[in-house]
């Protein structure tokens, strides 16, 4: 039951950002509980996801997530490259 949004006691019924109608889960993107008419279903690798109908149309439904986390990373190894071949060249191995 991971990603439902469960009640506990006296707990209230959590609602929709969107069109305060019962909520059915939180949106990918954003966080913000939504219903099911309100979202769009998004197929991950493994799983899918909810997505707002307000973050679809801003950002797409694309799940990028981990490939701006790869380009991120690839720079750091291109800097980390590039800052040992200067500091070779500086000493003197390579030429």
């Amino acid at each position: 039951m991971s990603g439902q949004l469960q009640l506990h006691d006296e707990d209230s019924i959590v609602r929709c950002y969107l069109c305060r109608n019962d909520a059915a889960g939180p949106c990918m993107r954003c966080r913000r509980s939504v219903c099911g008419d309100c979202c769009v279903i998004v197929e991950g690798k493994a799983q899918k996801w909810a997505v707002c109908l307000r973050c679809e149309k801003n950002e797409g439904t694309a799940l990028s997530g981990w490939a701006s986390l790869a380009l991120f990373f690839g720079k750091i190894v291109l800097t980390l490259i590039a800052l040992i071949l200067l500091l070779a060249w500086w000493a003197g191995d390579l030429g």
